[in-house]
This record gives structure tokens, sequence and C-alpha cells, in this order.
């Protein structure tokens, strides 16, 4: 099966959220049980509970994960952390008006005419915010 080949350094992860397909059938359940894996299954009868989850590896994958080459679990964990704080504090949200979750200050001309691009991820995304006149050199 193709779940052992995707973790080939005995390096499988905790848990594995799946639906209640019947792709998953008794040999695949027994399988990643011998693995190690915890298998968390969505409630009966309740599609709602996936997409959220897709949302998130979607927006992960497009955004971090297509773009990076991971060499240790120490540099994904470092990634996905760097990742949720830019997420969360300068990111826009069309849901949320375009603010973020932390929500972010609207900087008007009258800060200053000036704008710098502060890097996020190695510059893979960056924010944006204006500088005041007194410290442009």
């Amino acid at each position: 099966m193709q779940i052992r080949e995707a973790f080939p350094f005995d390096e499988a992860p905790c848990f594995l959220l799946r639906d209640r397909d019947s792709i998953y059938g008794d040999r695949f359940q027994r399988l990643v049980e011998n693995m190690g894996i915890e298998q968390v299954v969505t409630g009966y009868r309740s599609p709602w509970q996936n997409p959220y989850c897709e949302r998130v590896l979607g927006t992960l994958r497009r955004e971090l994960l297509d773009h990076v080459i991971i060499f240790n679990e120490g540099g994904a964990l470092r990634l996905l952390r760097e990742y949720q704080r830019y997420y969360n504090a300068f990111r826009t949200h069309s849901s949320l008006n375009k603010d973020s979750p932390d929500g972010r200050d609207v900087h008007g001309p009258e800060r200053g005419a000036k704008i710098v691009a502060f890097p996020h991820l190695g510059g893979l995304h960056h924010h944006y915010e204006r500088v005041p006149d007194r410290l442009v050199a």
C-alpha cells in the first residue's frame, strides 16, 4: 500500500485524519495501526467535517509547501510555526474584510510616503508598511 511508501524512514505521523470511505478497509486500518498511527475518523454522516481539513491542507500546500524543500521534521515545524505567525498577523483574509485574524494597523499617507516590504518565510511572502519620513535615509 502507498501509505508505507509515504513514510519510508520509520517516521510516521502520530495521527491520520480520514473519513469513512470504503477505500479504508480492514487491511488499510491494520497497516496504519501496525505503523503506530492513531486514526481519527470524521463523524458518521458528517461530511461538513472534511472540508475544513482540506481547506487548511490546501492553503498550506499552495502557499508554503509547494515552494520549499523540507529536509527534516525540525525544519518542517519551524516553517509551519513561521507560516502560522504570518497567517495570523499579516495575511489578508476575504472573510475578515481583507484584515488578518490578529488585526492590522492601517497606515495612512500621513505616516509617510515610503512603503517598505518586510519578508516572511525567507521572502516567499511579504507584508508592507509605510515608514515615517524621518526614518527614510
